[in-house]
C-alpha cells in the first residue's frame, strides 16, 4: 500500500543493514534546524510532512508500537506529567497500537521478556519478539536513543521514528525536534487528521491500545485498553504501570 508520493532518493531506510552499517552521520545526514524534520535522512523544511508520514506508517504497519522512555515514564515534574498525557493522546489515534516502555537503560541479561520492556542494549529482541515493523521512540535520552536506533536499523526491518525534545535523531527514518507538550498535542491532531483522511476508524469503546501477552496477564486477560484512562498523576511514575510495569517495580529499578 503506497503511503507517500515523495520520489526523492532516501538515505536512511529500514534494514537489516548488516552487522556494522555506517552511521547516518557517515552517510552525510545532518540534524534538522528548528522547524525542520528528517525524512528518511533528507532534510524536510516542513516538519508537518514528517509527522504526516509518521502517522501513515504507524497506521498501516504491522504491530506498530510506541516506546516511551524515562523522560515521559517518570513523574519527576509537572512538565513530564503533561508530556506523558500528550503521548497517550497520540497513542489514542492509532488502532491496535502497542505501548512497550523503556523504564531504564541497564541491561536485562540473562532473562529478557521482550513483551515487558524494550532496552537499548538489546532492542532487536523486542522488535523480533513482537514482529514490530514500525515504532516511535519518545522520551528516551538522546545518547541511548541513538544507540538503539542504530541497532534496530542494523538487524531488523523495523521503520523507526523519533519524537525528540532536543535536536532530533539522524539514525531514525523519521524524526522531529523540540517536542514539548504543545508539539506533542499538535502531533496527536495530525495523526487524527491523517487517520480520518485514510478512512481508518477507532473502536467505539475507545480501547485501541493492544496489550502484549505480558501486559494481558498483568491485566487479568484483558487484551485492549483505552490509553486515556491511564492519564498520569504525580505519584512517582507517569503511567508505566498501565503497561505491565508496576509502580513498586519501577521504584526498585530506579
Amino acid at each position: 500500500m503506497a503511503t507517500t508520493t515523495d520520489t526523492r532518493e532516501r538515505i536512511i531506510v529500514p534494514g537489516p543493514a548488516g552487522f556494522h552499517p555506517p552511521s547516518a552521520a557517515q552517510l552525510g545526514v545532518a540534524l534538522p534546524d528548528p522547524g525542520q524534520g528528517l525524512y528518511y535522512g533528507l532534510l524536510e523544511e516542513n516538519e508537518d510532512k514528517v509527522i504526516e508520514e509518521m502517522a501513515r506508517k504507524m497506521l498501516t504497519s504491522p504491530n506498530a508500537t510506541i516506546f516511551p522512555g524515562p523522560l515521559v515514564l517518570w513523574a519527576w515534574n509537572e512538565h513530564a506529567i503533561e508530556k506523558a498525557k500528550a503521548v497517550l493522546e497520540i497513542a489514542a489515534q492509532i488502532p491496535d497500537v502497542m505501548i512497550i516502555p523503556m523504564p531504564d537503560y541497564r541491561p536485562k541479561y540473562p532473562k529478557i521478556d521482550p513483551e515487558e520492556v524494550i532496552n537499548p542494549n538489546h532492542p532487536n529482541l523486542t522488535i523480533w519478539g513482537n514482529k514490530i515493523e514500525a515504532c516511535i521512540f519518545i522520551g528516551v535520552h538522546c545518547h541511548y536513543a541513538n544507540l538503539t536506533l542504530k541497532m534496530i536499523r542494523a538487524g531488523t526491518n523495523c521503520l523507526t521514528m523519533a519524537i525528540c525534545a532536543e535536536q532530533g535523531h539522524e539514525d531514525a527514518m523519521l524524526t522531529i525536534r523540540d517536542s514539548d507538550t504543545i508539539k506533542l498535542r499538535k502531533t496527536a491532531q495530525v495523526f487524527k487528521r491523517v487517520r480520518e483522511e485514510m478512512g481508518i476508524k477507532l473502536p467505539e469503546n475507545g480501547e485501541n491500545v493492544r496489550f502484549t501477552g505480558t501486559q494481558t496477564r498483568v491485566h487479568g486477560g484483558k487484551t485492549h485498553t483505552n490509553p486515556l484512562t491511564f492519564a498520569p498523576v504525580a505519584v512517582g511514575v507517569a503511567g508505566a504501570a498501565a503497561f505491565g510495569h508496576s509502580a513498586e517495580q519501577m521504584k526498585r529499578e530506579g
